[in-house]
């Protein structure tokens, strides 16, 4: 493994620049010193179906990839992308730059943290990509700070597919001069980055602003599916009825066909929905009307109780009428 100088993140972007010019950093522009994905060594905390798609575009990207999972043999196959699987979780981040997190909730997430802060550089960027809700985000982020390692909150938006095709949505929230280092990272694995704010918290409470549409979305294809069929309409009119309309999404379109072939393959588990949504109960609670969320959420868990937790989203069709959904 290659041996690196650090960078000192924290500090002014010129001096940044003048310490590891030709050597960690490219010009990204006068003002925002970035990473040099040849010289840089990312570490993926976690192997599913996110965490290996990003692990992946970050290889192909140019980036040194280390990757870790609780359970090794699932990490395996990133071997084979040229991706270094280390199953020592303090030997996977003892040399990285970034540290990337893609774990399922946030008691994953801090458990793993327990286990690997200590032994990480005190000038790592510790990027946390898993949706752990406001208050896993605030816990995260003073564990960071005792370790002297930078904390950015960074979930995506996105399923399997646009992992994959590095297609993601970054939402990212911490000090500007991070950000800018980390735009090429970012860029390896998504096709655009809202930046959110400086604070820890405001991606993550953006995620579920995002997620709660993303419900409201399924469940709604999946009800309108369900109604025409106990009108004893072909559904397919419903998708081909909205088609090109203003009130038509490729998401609709997408979840829809899923529902009607019955291919509920995870792109985005249920489970992982209803998760988001009880974090996000959690976190407006008492602040605003609570109905839809809570139907929303009651929908989900209907469909986690019938034993479709690991399935996709689009599964929530079950919920309206699990005797018409194939």
């Amino acid at each position: 493994m290659r041996s690196v100088a650090r960078r000192p993140w924290g500090e002014g972007s010129r001096r940044v620049r003048s310490r590891v010019r030709g050597k960690h950093m490219t010009a990204h522009d006068s003002n925002s010193p970035a990473l040099d994905p040849a010289a840089t060594t990312v570490t993926v905390l976690g192997t599913g179906i996110m965490g290996s798609a990003i692990a992946r575009r970050l290889g192909g990207a140019g980036f040194e990839v280390t990757a870790w999972n609780r359970t090794t043999d699932r990490a395996r196959p990133l071997e084979a992308d040229g991706i270094r699987v280390e199953p020592d979780l303090a030997r996977a981040v003892e040399a990285a730059d970034v540290v990337l997190t893609m774990l399922f909730d946030a008691d994953a997430v801090l458990e793993v943290a327990q286990g690997w802060l200590s032994h990480a550089a005190p000038d790592t960027v510790w990027v946390q990509s898993g949706t752990i809700g406001i208050e896993g985000t605030a816990r995260a982020y003073p564990l960071a700070e005792q370790h002297g390692v930078r904390f950015v909150d960074a979930p995506v938006l996105g399923t399997k597919g646009p992992a994959e095709q590095g297609r993601l949505t970054v939402l990212a929230a911490g000090p500007d001069v991070v950000l800018s280092a980390l735009s090429p990272v970012f860029a390896a694995y998504g096709a655009k980055t809202v930046h959110a704010g400086e604070q820890p918290g405001a991606a993550t409470a953006l995620k579920l602003t995002c997620n709660t549409w993303l419900a409201c979305l399924t469940a709604g294809v999946a009800q309108s599916l369900k109604i025409a069929e106990v009108l004893g309409l072909d559904p397919n009119l419903f998708l081909e009825a909205i088609g090109g309309s203003t009130s038509d999404t490729p998401y609709a379109q997408a979840k829809g066909r899923e529902v009607l072939a019955g291919d509920y393959a995870p792109q985005f588990a249920t489970e992982g929905l209803l998760k988001d949504l009880r974090l996000t109960h959690s976190a407006v609670a008492g602040q605003l009307n609570e109905v839809l969320l809570t139907t929303l959420s009651g929908l989900f868990d209907e469909t986690d109780q019938l034993g479709r937790g690991h399935e996709d989203v689009a599964s929530v069709a079950y919920a309206f009428a699990p005797s018409l959904s194939r």
